[in-house]
């Protein structure tokens, strides 16, 4: 007697979404004035503006930058906009702030250009292992975005899922 093996995850009309497959392999930068303060606290705008004219910008081509300040210094405002209109049209994006900041605006970014409509009414998977790092930011953002739309959200894997939500 042969028995038929049947796939009933294949059969369960799951969707799945993997946010892994959002991340965007660019080189990582970190873009610390730290180094430019005046006794590592505070900055002087002569010697600043001159780090900002003689930087190699070009090291950020194509990167993702973090830009911050790592120690408790006074920066103004100012100081930063220099650094954005120098990465401006060199970085491929950048942010200020620390370089998990970046990997979570870098995945909101990327599930806002996704079409959502796609999934209204359906149950859905968010898979949930992943060899590259995705930002549980991403994953809270994702559940919001979808939590008005599906019937239902489960975490991890199709054969293997934790309930999230289900439409009442």
């Amino acid at each position: 007697m042969e028995e038929t093996i049947i796939n009933k995850v294949s059969q369960s009309g799951l969707l799945t979404i993997n946010l892994e497959e959002l991340y965007d392999e660019s080189q990582r930068k970190l873009l610390d004035i730290k180094d430019q303060l005046y006794m590592g606290l505070m900055l002087k705008e002569k010697e600043f503006r001159e780090y900002i004219k003689t930087n190699d910008w070009e090291v950020y081509r194509g990167c993702l930058v973090a830009v911050t300040c790592s120690t408790d210094a006074i920066v103004p405002t100012w100081a930063y906009m220099l650094i954005a209109n120098k990465l401006s049209g060199v970085a491929k994006q950048f942010i200020f702030g620390s370089p998990q900041e970046l990997e979570s605006l870098m995945f909101i970014r990327k599930i806002d250009t996704l079409d959502l409509s796609l999934y209204e009414g359906q149950r859905v998977v968010i898979k949930g292992c992943s060899d590259k790092p995705v930002p549980v930011s991403a994953y809270v953002y994702l559940t919001e975005k979808l939590t008005p739309l599906v019937k239902s959200i489960m975490y991890g894997e199709p054969c293997s899922t934790v309930p999230v939500y289900k439409k009442a």
